[in-house]
């Protein structure tokens, strides 16, 4: 078994992200785009609560 396309280019993405950010700042790399994916997801479920708002409020 070996890797895959996907496996691979996910592999080469981490290392080219490690040689340019470097090893010091890849946690606080990590942590910034962790949470821009819960304000990602906080916006998302605000957009789903104000759509369905709409559609109750036209019955």
């Amino acid at each position: 078994m070996g890797l895959g396309k996907i496996e691979l280019i996910i592999i080469i993405a981490l290392v080219i992200t490690l040689i340019f950010v470097g090893g010091k700042k890849l946690p606080e790399l990590a942590r910034g785009i962790g949470e821009a994916g819960k304000e990602l997801r906080k916006g998302f479920s605000k957009d789903e609560e104000k759509s369905d708002d709409k559609k109750t409020d036209k019955k």
